[in-house]
């Protein structure tokens, strides 16, 4: 009964009774399964109609009405862990992780057995990039669940996200062997093969999603994302064919047209490449929120604060043992052979893209100013303040470091934030990577990248985009002599 009830729940985890019946087939296993009669039934939910009127509202889109419900219930019985665990996943998919990670924390508490609760937990840490946290939560996970191919989905999400590939590679082999043709779990196999060269069991993982699920987008995507592979005739026949379907997600329907992009470039069928190009960023951009008014406002009040006379004032934070090398600048502008050049170096860990830096900005900021937006919010930090970023930094960062004196950062978007890394971190190395705007601006709206770069999907705004860039690092130069490094690709690749 339990083996049914847990694939009832994969496959529905939001029909909140299957919980409690799961709680009791446990129950009744442990004490040695006493005979039922049919008059003996599971106690129901309390507030299950709410619960199930509220998965109603959050099924149609209104969040709000069903937060309300949750809000309500747990106002009449705050131990009530299925509506907290709820809410909780309300808080996520708005972004609040931090609400919903104190949610389920006292959900596990109460319920340490609440195998559901663990995996959002789990889900939330790694999108908080709590990796270490994320993997104790996806262990409980399997301690709960050995003998559930979900579980170990959920552990290779986690230890994946360290860069722990490997073991990342094992647990979804293990998921697959538990659950086969699953599109979802061969899909991240591969995504975790090819990050470490094993590029031909890639292209057979990716290639088995698409046969489990043949309107997996994101493995044909990903596929032409390897840069190297080209489709059979077959299979642009088959994403043309999805491409028909008017049911088909956005998200799904500008990866099928980025894939068909590149393929068609690699054909030099240049017209219906740039068309499916035009295609893909018009679906994405609407997906987007961006504001190019915003962003010029932001780097003007950057450069306004991050002047000579602040560094001065600010300036007194001690040098640290190891030293971070930023790589910096516009996407496709040649930053990522920056890395593997000085990641070959014995002295210097690789790290690809990290998102430390802001998290350990926002992280230090103090309670008076916690309403107030960047960059003014940091107009009155101290030597202290700084030293305490520059800290949280190289322990967010540590995770992924082997303990080399050196370590680089590629996340282009970092140039923003390279005043408070002089001053977090005195000796850390800052390098923009640069490229010729045709290449680097096409390169861009050509690549469709899985989160952030909102401004990359139109070609207006990237271009003042561009120049927004461009102004920001002309100030950080003039302020900060000598302190970052300009690298052409072209000079580079020559």
């Amino acid at each position: 009964a339990r083996t049914a009830f847990e694939t009832a729940m994969r496959l529905d985890p939001m029909r909140v009774a299957i919980h409690e019946k799961i709680d009791r087939a446990k129950e009744l296993a442990k004490s040695g399964s006493p005979k039922l009669t049919s008059s003996v039934r599971p106690e129901p939910m309390p507030f299950e109609a709410q619960i199930q009127s509220a998965h109603d509202f959050a099924s149609s889109g209104d969040m709000r009405s069903a937060e309300m419900i949750y809000r309500e219930i747990l106002t009449k019985e705050p131990g009530h862990i299925e509506a907290a665990r709820l809410l909780a996943g309300i808080a996520a998919k708005n972004n609040r992780y931090r609400d919903a990670e104190v949610f389920l924390k006292t959900v596990v508490e109460k319920a340490p057995d609440f195998t559901r609760a663990w995996v959002d937990l789990a889900n939330v840490q790694r999108d908080m990039d709590k990796l270490d946290d994320a993997v104790d939560s996806a262990r409980q996970v399997l301690r709960l669940a050995p003998e559930n191919g979900e579980s170990y989905m959920v552990y290779a999400s986690a230890i994946g996200a360290t860069g722990a590939h490997e073991e990342a590679i094992e647990a979804y082999q293990k998921a697959l062997a538990m659950a086969p043709e699953k599109a979802g779990a061969e899909c991240s196999l591969a995504h975790h093969q090819k990050t470490i060269g094993r590029q031909d069991e890639a292209i057979a993982s990716y290639r088995r999603a698409i046969a489990a699920k043949p309107d997996h987008a994101e493995a044909y995507w990903s596929l032409a994302n390897l840069k190297t592979f080209r489709f059979e005739d077959e299979e642009v026949a088959a994403m043309q064919e999805l491409l028909g379907n008017k049911q088909l997600p956005a998200e799904s329907r500008a990866q099928l047209h980025n894939a068909l992009g590149l393929e068609f470039e690699a054909r030099k069928d240049y017209s219906r490449a740039f068309e499916n190009f035009e295609k893909c960023n018009a679906v994405r951009r609407q997906e987007e929120s961006y504001d190019p008014v915003e962003t010029e406002s932001t780097y003007t009040r950057v450069i306004e604060l991050f002047d000579a006379g602040f560094f001065k004032k600010n300036a007194g934070v001690a040098d640290t043992e190891v030293t971070p090398i930023l790589v910096v600048g516009l996407p496709r502008s040649g930053s990522t052979l920056i890395e593997q050049i000085l990641a070959s170096h014995s002295q210097v860990d690789g790290t690809h893209e990290l998102g430390d830096l802001p998290r350990a900005v926002q992280s230090v900021r103090r309670e008076e100013n916690r309403r107030s937006r960047f960059p003014e919010a940091l107009a009155e930090y101290d030597v202290d303040s700084w030293r305490e970023i520059g800290e949280e930094y190289l322990r967010r960062t540590e995770i992924f470091r082997s303990g080399a004196p050196y370590f680089v950062d590629k996340n282009p978007n970092n140039f923003v934030y390279a005043g408070i890394l002089r001053l977090a971190i005195p000796n850390a190395k800052i390098i923009n990577a640069r490229r010729h705007p045709l290449d680097s601006c096409f390169g861009s709206f050509k690549q469709l990248f899985a989160s952030g770069q909102p401004f990359t999907y139109d070609m207006t705004e990237l271009a003042e985009y561009y120049l927004q860039d461009q102004r920001l690092m002309d100030h950080w130069h003039a302020t900060l002599p000598g302190f970052i490094l300009d690298v052409d690709y072209e000079a580079v690749v020559a």
